[in-house]
C-alpha cells in the first residue's frame, strides 16, 4: 500500500447521501470528476472489472458473442427510430466540425439492428446474440448517488436476433436465467418484477431489481402468490360495470370554499345523507402532454380523490410523450378550467382529452366539478353523464391494493434497477428493414431482443448492500483483493515475515493486498475494516508468539492461527 495509488478519508463528501457514495469515495475507489462523472481508481477498476468478468463469463455461456460498438455515433439512425426526439433532454448531442448531428449514445438497437443488417443475408445465419460492455450517457437533470445515478456509467447490452417470436422467446428465456446467475454470483439480493417497456419499445419487459432503501424505484409484490411489479406496470383490476336502471339523477350543489377534495368530503358529510369518503369523490387533475415533434394538449386525468395522481405512472402510460402539469398560466389561457371545481363536462365540451382510472366504470357515481366556482355535482354517473376518452394507469398504487392476479394484498418496497430485458420484436428490424432470406426463399423480417445490465451501478449496489458502520464488505467474487494484511509490528523479523507471507500466499493462487505504511496500527485497522477485503491478516505482537490473527470481514470473528500454518488457513478462509 506504500506505492498504492490511494488516499481514503475520515469525513465524508459533502454531496453524498447514500452508503455507498460515501464508502466509494472515502475508500479512494473512485473521485469525482463532474456532477453524475466519475474517474475510477486503482482499487474501484479493481471491483468493476470483477463484475465485468462475472458478467461476461454468464453472458459467454449462453453462447454470445462479444463486440464494441462506438460511444459516438450519428443522428441518422437515432432519426430513423423517433429516439433523436423521444430521448428528449436526455440525450447528449453534439455536431462535428462539419455541422453533423452527433450523439453520444444512451444505448444501441440502432446499431446493432444496422449492423446485422449489414452482415447477415439467410436464415441460415440465424439465431444471433451479440453484446457489449460498454460506456453509455444520458444526460441526467439531477444527477445524484455518485455511480448509482450517473450521467456515465458503464453497461453491458445484448441483442438477441431470431426468425420468428418462439425462438424470441428462447433468447429471452436464456437472458433471463443467465441475469439469475450473474446476481446470485454477485451475491446481490434483487427481485423480478413486471416492467414498462417505455422507449424502447416492445411487449414482454422485466426489470431485475436490488432490494433497497435508497432505490428511486418503488416496486411491489403479493406474498401469497410471488407477483411482482415495478408500480408503473401495475394494473389495476376493474369493477364491474353497474346498472344505471335505479341511479338517482345528477345535482348541481352549491358547495362554497371546497377546492380541495378533504374539504369537499367534509361538506358531503356535513349536506347529504350518508357517509363518504375521498373515494366517492372525482379528482380530476389537468395536464400538458406533447407527442415527439408535436404541439402541447392538454389532458384531463381523473382518479378517486382519494389517491394521488403518480407523475411517473402517468409517464410511463404516455411514453414517449412529455407530460407537465398546467401551469397558471396555462389556466389562465383556458378560463372554462376552474381551478378546484373542473369536472368532466367541460372537458367534453372543449374537446379536451378526458381519462380515468380504471375503477372508473360505467354506472359508478361520483361528486365532482361542476365547472363553476363554488359548485359541484353529486351522483355524476360514468357512462351515462360523461364518457371518458378511454382509461389510464395513472392513480398511485398503495400497499393493500389487491393484487392483479387476485391472490392476495400488495405490499411496496424500494429497490435499484440492474437489469432490463425485454422483447423488442420488430420495432428496430421494420425502422431499417432487416431481412434475411427464408428457408422458403422469401424475405424474413427477424425480430430483436434487448437485455441490459448496470455494469458500474451494480459496484454502488452491492457496496449498499454490503456494508457496515466501519466500511464496505466485498463478497469474494468482486473483492479488489482476496486478502489484506496488515502488518501491525515494527520488529524486522514480523516485517520481513509479513512480506514472505504475502509472496506464499501469492504463490498459492491468492491476491494479496499488503499494508506496509509507516501508519499506526490504529489508522491501519480503521482503513482494512473501510476498504473491506473479505479476509484481514494481521501480523502484529503474536508473531513473536508464533502466531498470526486472521479477520472475517463479514462476521467480524477472529481467529489466532500458527504462522507454520499461516499460508493453508487463510487459504481456506479466502474461499
Amino acid at each position: 500500500m506504500s506505492t498504492l495509488f490511494l488516499r481514503t478519508l475520515r469525513d465524508d463528501p459533502a454531496d453524498a447521501e447514500v452508503p455507498s457514495h460515501k464508502l466509494l469515495v472515502r475508500a479512494g475507489y473512485v473521485r469525482r470528476a463532474a456532477p453524475g462523472v466519475y474517474s475510477w481508481l486503482p482499487l474501484g477498476l479493481r471491483v468493476l472489472r470483477a463484475v465485468e468478468q462475472v458478467v461476461r463469463e454468464e453472458m459467454d455461456a449462453i453462447g454470445a458473442q462479444e463486440i464494441l460498438l462506438p460511444a459516438l455515433l450519428p443522428r441518422d439512425p437515432y432519426e430513423s427510430t423517433g429516439r433523436w426526439t423521444e430521448y428528449g433532454d436526455n440525450l447528449f448531442r453534439l455536431k462535428d466540425r462539419k455541422g453533423a448531428d452527433m450523439l453520444l449514445g444512451p444505448t444501441h438497437e440502432e446499431l446493432f439492428a444496422q449492423l446485422v443488417k449489414g452482415e447477415y443475408s439467410s436464415y441460415k445465419d440465424l439465431p444471433v446474440i451479440l453484446y457489449q460492455v460498454q460506456t453509455k450517457y444520458r444526460d441526467e437533470e439531477r444527477p445524484r448517488a455518485g455511480i448509482l445515478r450517473g450521467r456515465e456509467f458503464v453497461m453491458k447490452d445484448a441483442y438477441s436476433f431470431d426468425l420468428d417470436d418462439d425462438g424470441l422467446k428462447r433468447a429471452y428465456s436464456a437472458h433471463r436465467e443467465a441475469y439469475q446467475k450473474i446476481f446470485r454470483r454477485l451475491e446481490v439480493e434483487y427481485v423480478i418484477v413486471a416492467a414498462t417497456s417505455g422507449a424502447m419499445g416492445g411487449s414482454a419487459s422485466e426489470e431485475f431489481l436490488a432490494e433497497s432503501e435508497v432505490g428511486e424505484d418503488t416496486f411491489v409484490r403479493c406474498i401469497e402468490s410471488g407477483y411482482a411489479a415495478n408500480v408503473e406496470a401495475v394494473v389495476t383490476p376493474a369493477p364491474e360495470p353497474i346498472p344505471f336502471d335505479g341511479l338517482p339523477e345528477a345535482e348541481i350543489y352549491n358547495t362554497p370554499d371546497t377546492p380541495t377534495i378533504d374539504s369537499l368530503v367534509q361538506w358531503a358529510n356535513a349536506t347529504l345523507d350518508g357517509t363518504f369518503g375521498g373515494h366517492d369523490t372525482l379528482k380530476n387533475v389537468l395536464v400538458k402532454v406533447r407527442q415527439p415533434g408535436g404541439d402541447w394538449e392538454i389532458t384531463g386525468i381523473g382518479v378517486p380523490g382519494d389517491r394521488e395522481v403518480d407523475m411517473k405512472r402517468l409517464e410511463a402510460a404516455l411514453e414517449p410523450a412529455e407530460v407537465e402539469i398546467l401551469s397558471d398560466e396555462d389556466f389562465a389561457a383556458n378560463p372554462f378550467l376552474v381551478k378546484g371545481y373542473i369536472g368532466p363536462k367541460a372537458l367534453a365540451a372543449n374537446g379536451v382529452r378526458f381519462l380515468v382510472d380504471p375503477r372508473v366504470v360505467d354506472g359508478t357515481s361520483w361528486i365532482t366539478g361542476a365547472d363553476q366556482p363554488g359548485k359541484h355535482f353529486v351522483n355524476l354517473v360514468a357512462g351515462r353523464d360523461f364518457t371518458p376518452d378511454g382509461t389510464i394507469e395513472a392513480a398511485e398504487v398503495r400497499d393493500g391494493d389487491p393484487s392483479p392476479d387476485g391472490k392476495g394484498p400488495l405490499v411496496s418496497a424500494k429497490g435499484i434497477e440492474i437489469g432490463h430485458i425485454f422483447q423488442l420484436g420488430q420495432k428496430y428490424t421494420d425502422a431499417f428493414e432487416v431481412d434475411v432470406l427464408g428457408e422458403s426463399g422469401k424475405p424474413v423480417r427477424l425480430t430483436m431482443g434487448s437485455y441490459g445490465v448496470g455494469v458500474s451501478r451494480l459496484v454502488a449496489v452491492i457496496a449498499e448492500q454490503c456494508h457496515d458502520e466501519k466500511g464496505l464488505r466485498w463478497p469474494r467474487s468482486v473483492a479488489p483483493f482476496a486478502v489484506h494484511l496488515v502488518i501491525a509490528n515494527k520488529d524486522e523479523a514480523a516485517i520481513a515475515g509479513a512480506h514472505q507471507l504475502a509472496e506464499d500466499l501469492d504463490a498459492a493462487g491468492l491476491s494479496v493486498l499488503l499494508d506496509d505504511r509507516k501508519a499506526s496500527p490504529g489508522v491501519k485497522f480503521k482503513d482494512a475494516e473501510l476498504l473491506g477485503m473479505p479476509v484481514v491478516v494481521v501480523v502484529g505482537r503474536g508473531y513473536a508468539n508464533g502466531t498470526i490473527e486472521i479477520r472475517d470481514r463479514f462476521t467480524g470473528e477472529a481467529t489466532e492461527v500458527p504462522v507454520d500454518d499461516a499460508v493453508v488457513r487463510v487459504t481456506e478462509a479466502a474461499r
